[in-house]
């Protein structure tokens, strides 16, 4: 499970294997098509969206609401995901799903912040997935207490592509977008940034060192999805990050609007 992608249009794509993360590029010349691949292939991501139903209604029974943030790697996802757990600590308990093809590495830095955390190494029994799909999340919860939680953040592996086709039983989507990852990405990966409520754009500190316009930054992504939230952010210096912190708030009360799911 985990291997199959939807094109745009929503007709599947073929298999393939991915090694680490990356951005990565399908060639697609030279398979065959017909009816009996579409029907396995969409029996595929029949079998994940039962199972992610099966996680939003644990959720639901928990009372708990959950984000599944995304990202390429680099963006500086898990800096900010420590920085809210730090300010969030004292209002509710969040719970996190740490998603990483290999190591502990980000777990780490998310220890003794107040948190549950919940390792999931795609290398270990998942093939080395570039993304979590929802029979992945289903077992991560086993290690959580969802009884004794508010919240949980799944932090997805660090690709463009492959997260924001498979839906794992999350609320909302959210991504990290990096000033230093250049303006284009939203038109050159659209089916991420089209999939998400909150478009964090990252690393708003460095923008006097860089040669960038944010203004064309924010537009591309308009280009692409022109109802998401826009938040300039630095997790390293905390500016602008009040607004997030509010987003999540906001949504913790079930004031922000659930995920519409469609596959892309």
């Amino acid at each position: 499970m985990g291997r199959f992608h939807r094109h745009e249009d929503g007709t599947p794509g073929h298999d393939h294997d991915h090694e680490h993360e990356h951005e990565h590029e399908h060639e697609h010349g030279g398979y065959r098509t017909g009816p009996e691949r579409v029907q396995v292939l969409e029996s595929i991501f029949a079998e994940n969206d039962a199972r992610a139903a099966h996680n939003r209604n644990t959720f639901d029974s928990n009372g708990v609401r959950a984000v599944n943030l995304m990202s390429s790697p680099g963006s500086g996802k898990t800096t900010i995901l420590a920085a809210t757990l730090d300010e969030l600590a004292d209002e509710f308990a969040v719970g996190v799903i740490e998603g990483d093809i290999a190591t502990d590495l980000d777990a780490a830095k998310l220890a003794g912040r107040g948190a549950q955390v919940s390792l999931l190494n795609t290398s270990n029994g998942f093939g080395g997935e570039c993304h979590l799909d929802a029979p992945m999340v289903t077992r991560a919860l086993q290690d959580l207490d969802l009884g004794a939680l508010d919240l949980v953040i799944i932090e997805n592996v660090g690709n463009l592509v492959c997260p924001a086709e498979f839906d794992v039983g999350e609320h909302a989507k959210v991504m990290v977008y990096s000033v230093t990852e250049g303006e284009d990405k939203p038109l050159k990966y659209p089916v991420m940034f089209r999939s998400v409520e909150v478009v964090l754009l990252n690393k708003i500190d460095l923008v006097p060192y860089l040669d960038v316009d944010v203004a064309r930054y924010e537009a591309h992504v308009r280009e692409v999805n022109p109802t998401a939230q826009i938040m300039a952010v630095s997790a390293r210096t905390g500016e602008g990050m009040a607004a997030w912190y509010s987003w999540l708030r906001a949504f913790r009360s079930a004031d922000a609007p659930r995920s519409q799911r469609t596959h892309t």
